[in-house]
């Protein structure tokens, strides 16, 4: 996928996911079952996620210096979930949500996420294909992804919270 479609999902997706959330009821942004996050419980988690990358774009030369570049073929999308999803799916401790989130946050945690959106395109413009490619950041679960990969999975995180929360209020 190029650079421009890749960032066009990634932005729709979680346009998407945070107009879902900001249209529910205020009963369904509080609503759990056993064992699984509230509306806003997901849409703080797709915030903790998003907020490191600001910075972390920020210097291409401080992914090389850090985290080096990617010596092995680029994965494509199927490849990126397939192994993705042969993982735990369990969300490092740094990107779980507190057991109670004010649900009167919603409106800010949208305006934090679509900030944060803005910036992330604004930074992901400035990187060439090959960088897309080349340079790496690691993933909590995956290790260490292309940027290309880690934004391949990032499109697909709004949609995967998406599909939990439409599943669970099912069952209201």
């Amino acid at each position: 996928m190029e650079k421009q479609a890749l960032i066009d999902r990634f932005i729709k997706n979680h346009e998407e996911f945070t107009a879902f959330v900001g249209g529910l009821e205020f009963n369904k942004l509080t609503f759990r079952v056993p064992n699984k996050w509230s509306a806003v419980q997901h849409l703080k988690h797709v915030s903790y996620t998003l907020s490191p990358f600001s910075k972390a774009l920020l210097s291409k030369q401080f992914l090389l210096d850090t985290f080096g570049s990617i010596q092995r073929e680029p994965w494509n999308y199927s490849t990126v979930l397939d192994n993705y999803l042969k993982t735990s799916l369990k969300a490092p401790e740094q990107f779980i949500p507190n057991e109670y989130i004010n649900p009167q946050e919603t409106d800010q945690l949208i305006y934090e996420i679509s900030d944060d959106l803005t910036g992330i395109k604004e930074l992901l413009m400035t990187y060439t294909e090959i960088e897309l490619d080349k340079l790496s950041l690691p993933h909590p679960l995956l290790g260490l992804l292309s940027i290309r990969e880690m934004f391949y999975l990032m499109s697909y995180h709004p949609k995967h919270h998406q599909k939990q929360l439409e599943e669970m209020l099912i069952s209201m």
